[in-house]
């Protein structure tokens, strides 16, 4: 094979028309290229033109020192399809572990991937498999992943695991997961394993964009227990959006979040805990000048963490539930965080507390945060249906209703058999969100009938600036404004603590 670099894919027997199966002759020329790679060391780059790209029944196993460059987003797609294996993963690419003996001395090297489309649409399988992903490799050492967008397919778009001395800049994840539950590993916009290099894995994920997936929009994940939490990990200048949670620490340490906007997530916006593959939560990170806004219920979730963590610089606003929760899911550490810091946050108009603890914290500093009007869910409850009474998608109209505005904030809107999450209310009409990630519609079983009752529920006698409802060891509160400014108040208190909260050396 000649020495040269740049290799056209319509001259090596891609086709790109749509019809014609190009998996075959893709894989063919990742193998001759890898192949001249391992003789010579240099990398070789496949160019392809625009067209539609089918990828039918197989994976490609990709090689060390092969890129593949397409001629944009939109004009170069890959089109995933399995209809002669059906009900086999059929990633546009893969290297992995279990598969193919991925590991710290047999790695991918030298690879770049950019400028192209993944659709996934077309791969159909009866149940969910974590393997039907866009882009699927493991051990990365070196690579570049640019411009890429990932759509549509059954489990995680982009699932590439322990990427070292990688970037990972301006990929587009929209409807991944669609066959994920929301309990099902996987099946995120774009999901990152970590662990396997060591303590350190040197990653920077930026100025991507995860929109209605089925769990998180990205997450980092430590894939096994007995690993140590590698360091050297950032997220910035990110977009996450309708996702089950936007951005979430699930097994790093000293993970670096910045300048990112996390919006309309149905959990929460951002999300530490230990629902990982290893039931181990993030620790020794700071989540600093971001936009947590509009979650259906919390802008920032932490548990299941030994600490610290620093959330500061942030707004944290309009969540439907509270502005930021210590808590505790399920398994993994279950003792109280140490050394978490809150500083210098803007917290306003979530739906209960701003702040609400819910599990034992030490050591832990609330610092300069400015925290006003939340406990917006303040309206009380109340029912309707017949004339005036009517259903769109994503709406709730009642003409004769004077419902306080945003008094309905985060509540469950009750129709029959079915039930909605608010995301706001004006004095007639409530504002709905998706029943899942991705989904145009807040109804499962379809729009209600207009005419048909409703039901809202009531809200919860105290909604603070600040409740504290765990054990509390030494925790500074110093420097924070709590108020509500508005004409009828909805933040009851200042802050509430507890009988479950006393013995502590608050200062």
């Amino acid at each position: 094979m000649s020495a040269r670099s740049v290799y056209d894919a319509r001259e090596h027997g891609l086709v790109g028309d749509g019809v014609t199966n190009d998996q075959p002759a893709l894989a063919a020329l990742v193998d001759r290229l890898g192949h001249a790679y391992a003789g010579d060391g240099r990398p070789r780059m496949i160019a392809v033109p625009p067209g539609d790209y089918c990828i039918r029944d197989v994976a490609t196993v990709w090689r060390s020192g092969v890129s593949l460059v397409g001629a944009g987003m939109q004009a170069t797609r890959f089109l995933l399809a399995n209809p002669g294996a059906p009900g086999t993963p059929t990633p546009l690419m893969w290297f992995t572990a279990l598969q193919h003996g991925a590991g710290p001395d047999n790695h991918l090297a030298d690879c770049t991937f950019a400028s192209f489309e993944v659709d996934g649409s077309g791969m159909q399988l009866d149940e969910y498999d974590p393997l039907a992903k866009g882009l699927g490799l493991q051990y990365v050492l070196r690579g570049r992943f640019r411009d890429i967008y990932v759509h549509d397919t059954p489990a995680t778009g982009f699932g590439c695991d322990f990427l070292q001395d990688t970037v990972v800049d301006a990929v587009l994840a929209e409807r991944c997961g669609r066959l994920d539950t929301g309990e099902e590993p996987g099946g995120a916009g774009i999901g990152i394993g970590i662990g396997g290099w060591g303590a350190t894995e040197r990653l920077t994920v930026t100025a991507c964009t995860a929109r209605g997936n089925g769990t998180n929009g990205i997450f980092i994940e430590l894939q096994r227990e007995e690993w140590p939490p590698p360091r050297g990990i950032r997220i910035t200048a990110c977009h996450v959006e309708d996702n089950r949670f936007g951005i979430s620490d699930w097994g790093a340490d000293g993970l670096v979040v910045t300048g990112c906007t996390m919006i309309g997530n149905h959990e929460a916006g951002f999300d530490i805990s230990g629902q990982g593959t290893s039931s181990t939560a993030g620790r020794g990170g700071m989540v600093v000048n971001c936009v947590i806004d509009g979650n259906l219920r919390d802008g920032v979730g932490i548990g299941n963490t030994p600490g610290p963590y620093t959330i500061s610089g942030s707004r944290i606003s309009a969540n439907g539930r509270y502005g930021y929760w210590e808590h505790h899911f399920g398994g993994g550490y279950s003792g109280p965080v140490v050394d978490l810091v809150l500083d210098g946050n803007s917290i306003h108009d979530n739906g209960l507390d701003g702040i609400r603890v819910d599990a034992g914290i030490d050591h832990s500093a609330f610092t300069r945060n400015r925290i006003r009007n939340n406990g917006r869910r303040a309206a009380p409850a109340t029912s309707g249906g017949g004339s005036g009474v009517s259903y769109g998608d994503l709406r709730l109209t009642d003409e004769t209703a004077e419902w306080r505005p945003d008094g309905h904030r985060g509540k469950h809107v009750t129709v029959g058999e079915e039930d909605a999450v608010v995301l706001f209310n004006t004095q007639t009409q409530l504002a709905l969100a998706p029943h899942r990630p991705g989904a145009g519609r807040a109804w499962r079983l379809g729009r209600p009938p207009d005419g048909a009752p409703y039901e809202l529920p009531g809200v919860p006698r105290r909604r603070a600036g600040i409740t504290l409802d765990a054990p509390v060891g030494v925790l500074d509160l110093d420097g924070n404004r709590i108020w509500d400014d508005q004409e009828e108040p909805s933040q009851t208190h200042a802050t509430w603590a507890t009988e479950r909260a006393c013995g502590g050396a608050a200062r």
